[in-house]
């Protein structure tokens, strides 16, 4: 599979899921999804399509704003390592 081969257009993307890219390029801002840009066009690989349709979901159907999708982020992150963090203890002890 090639590099073009494994992303959508922002464009594309926004008129898929009838949300703004300016959405979007807000997102990528706040540092919680990752664009590819090519010359003057921002690409978002299929691999960033889960968390964007959370975000979406968070920010449309729940009216979360972005600084609210950056804490959630966050914490959900924290909550991610320490699963792995206790994960790794548990084996560690053989449980």
């Amino acid at each position: 599979m090639t590099e073009h081969t494994n992303r959508i257009s922002v464009e594309q993307c926004c008129s898929y899921y009838s949300i703004e890219v300016t959405f979007v390029q807000s997102l990528s801002e706040h540092g919680l999804i990752e664009l590819i840009q090519q010359d003057t066009h921002y690409f978002i690989g299929f691999e960033q399509l889960a968390s964007l349709e959370k975000y979406m979901h968070m920010h449309y159907d729940l009216d979360i704003n972005m600084e609210g999708l950056e804490a959630i982020a966050h914490l959900l992150n924290k909550v991610q390592v320490l699963q792995t963090e206790v994960r790794t203890l548990r084996n560690a002890l053989g449980t």
